[in-house]
């Protein structure tokens, strides 16, 4: 069953936000790598790849459902230049935040015109974003936790650099 006149551009807006999500965590890594932060760089790069894998996977809806998706524009993300770690994370948490609402917004839509179609693949990005959010709070909370202590931001920089890879096709 074809996604709805209503439905799709909203499945194409999600598909666009993944994108600007992954673009958003590759500029972070970039603020990372700049301060000798390799592991969150590398963590932060982790998270762009799995965006486009969300992406991926709205666009394979879209296409299953007999619609043609289509990606929108794609702003250049929004990050201080020198941001510190708290920073970065700060802005990933916010950006998962937007991103978590925007799924909340498209499972309402969903249900209000009836398309229980979309239902089990909005019902993974609940669940996901819900791990997402605790991810990035966790990491956020302990950046603030070790505060100015060098070791201490060392010691969660190489931590975070030990995130398994993962393919962009998921």
């Amino acid at each position: 069953m074809k996604l709805s006149e209503t439905l799709l551009p909203k499945f194409n807006a999600q598909i666009t936000l993944e994108f600007a999500s992954s673009m958003a965590y590759r500029q972070l890594a970039i603020e990372m790598d700049v301060q000798d932060l390799p592991g969150m760089a590398l963590w932060l790069r982790h998270q762009a790849d799995e965006e486009i894998v969300h992406a991926n996977k709205f666009i394979d809806h879209v296409v299953d459902r007999g619609n043609h998706p289509s990606i929108g524009v794609v702003d250049a993300p929004n990050v201080t230049v020198g941001a510190s770690p708290a920073e970065v994370f700060e802005a990933a948490l916010r950006h998962e935040q937007t991103v978590s609402e925007s799924i909340r917004d498209l499972y309402r839509a969903s249900d209000q015109e009836g398309d229980l179609d979309s239902r089990p693949l909005l019902n993974w990005f609940v669940e996901e974003q819900i791990e997402e959010e605790a991810t990035v709070s966790e990491i956020l909370s302990r950046i603030r936790l070790v505060g100015d202590d060098g070791p201490g931001l060392l010691r969660l920089d190489a931590e975070l650099g030990q995130r398994p890879t993962s393919s962009t096709e998921g």
